[in-house]
C-alpha cells in the first residue's frame, strides 16, 4: 500500500551517563529534504544520520532533532584554562594601568570566545555515541514509517473511492454518447423539415446523413473515455501495490484531468457536461490527496 509523507517518531536512550532523545517529523515535499538539529558534541554524526534518513525515507521534508542531556555528572564542556588565564592577566594589566579597582567576574569571562569548549569525546566514546544515536534514529524512523503507512492506507481508500465515482460517471457518459448522435440527427431532420415545409421541398437524405456523420466525428469521445478508464485502472493498481508511487500517481492524475477536459470540450451534450463536472471534482480531490503520497 502507499504511504503518506506526514509522520512523527521519537526514541530515547542512555549510554555512558549521557541521555539521548531523537525526534523526527516529516511533511510534504516533492523531493527528499533533511533538516538536522544536532548539539555540537554530536555534530560529527550529521552525515551518518542524513544518509540513514535518505536510505529509509524516499520523499518529504524530514526534520530530525537530537537532544543530549548529561545524567552522570560529567561535564559536557571543557574550560580552556590557558585562554582564561590570558584574559585575566590582560584585564589586570588594564586595571593597574588605569588605576581601576574592580573584582574580576569569572562567570562573565566564561562567555568570552574560546574559554568554554565543547566536550571532545575520545574514540571509544565516539563509537558508543554513534552506535546509540543511529540505533535511536532507526527506532524513530520505524515509528514515522508506521504512522505514514497508516495515513497512506486512509489516503488510498479515499482516492480509490473517488476513482469508483469517476468510473460510474464515465460509464454513464459512454452510454449517453451513442444516443447524442441519434438525437442530433432527429433534431436536425425536424428543423430542416420545418424550414422546407412551406416550400414543399424534400430534404436530401444523403446530405442529412453526411452532416450527421460530421457531427458524430466531431463529438466522438470514445477514445478519451477509453484512455480515462485505463488511467483509473492504473491509478487504482498503484494505490494498492506500490509504496513509493507518489510521483507516478501525480502524473496519472494530471492525465486523468486532461482527458476529462477533452471530453468536456468535445461532447456536445449538457448531460455529459454535467457528468464531466462531477468527474473533474473527483479528480481535483484525488490530485489534492496525491500531494501527500510518498
Amino acid at each position: 500500500m502507499i504511504s503518506s509523507m506526514t509522520g512523527f517518531g521519537t526514541a530515547a536512550g542512555e549510554a555512558e551517563g549521557i541521555s539521548y532523545t531523537i525526534e523526527i517529523k516529516t511533511v510534504n515535499n516533492r523531493y527528499f529534504k533533511a533538516h538536522l538539529r544536532l548539539p555540537e558534541i554530536a555534530s560529527f554524526l550529521e552525515g551518518d544520520i542524513e544518509k540513514l534518513l535518505r536510505d529509509r525515507i524516499r520523499r518529504g521534508t524530514v526534520s530530525c532533532a537530537l537532544h543530549v542531556k548529561n545524567v552522570s555528572g560529567q561535564a559536557l564542556f571543557e574550560i580552556d584554562e590557558s585562554t582564561l588565564a590570558g584574559y585575566i592577566a590582560r584585564l589586570r594589566d588594564i586595571a593597574e594601568a588605569n588605576k581601576i579597582q574592580s573584582p574580576i567576574d569569572i562567570a562573565a569571562l566564561l562567555n568570552l570566545p574560546g574559554v568554554v569548549q565543547p566536550f571532545s569525546p575520545d574514540e571509544t566514546q565516539t563509537n558508543s555515541m554513534k552506535e546509540t544515536v543511529l540505533d535511536l534514529v532507526n527506532q524513530a524512523i520505524e515509528q514515522v514509517k508506521g504512522m505514514r503507512q497508516t495515513e497512506g492506507a486512509a489516503l488510498g481508500r479515499d482516492m480509490v473511492e473517488n476513482c469508483r465515482v469517476i468510473k460510474e460517471k464515465l460509464q454513464s457518459a459512454r452510454e449517453r454518447s451513442g444516443i447524442v448522435v441519434q438525437e442530433y440527427h432527429d433534431k436536425l431532420k425536424k428543423r430542416v423539415d420545418e424550414l422546407l415545409a412551406g416550400a414543399k421541398l424534400n430534404i436530401d437524405e444523403e446530405l442529412l446523413a453526411r452532416e450527421t456523420a460530421i457531427f458524430a466525428d466531431r463529438c466522438d469521445i470514445a477514445e478519451e473515455l477509453t484512455r480515462l478508464n485505463s488511467h483509473l485502472d492504473m491509478f487504482t493498481e498503484h494505490c494498492q501495490q506500490n509504496r513509493d508511487a507518489g510521483r507516478r500517481l501525480d502524473f496519472i492524475s494530471q492525465e486523468m484531468l486532461r482527458e476529462a477536459n477533452t471530453i468536456a470540450s468535445k461532447a456536445a451534450d449538457s448531460q455529459i457536461a454535467r457528468w464531466v463536472i462531477d468527474m473533474k471534482c473527483a479528480i481535483d480531490r484525488i490530485k489534492e490527496q496525491v500531494q501527500n503520497v510518498e
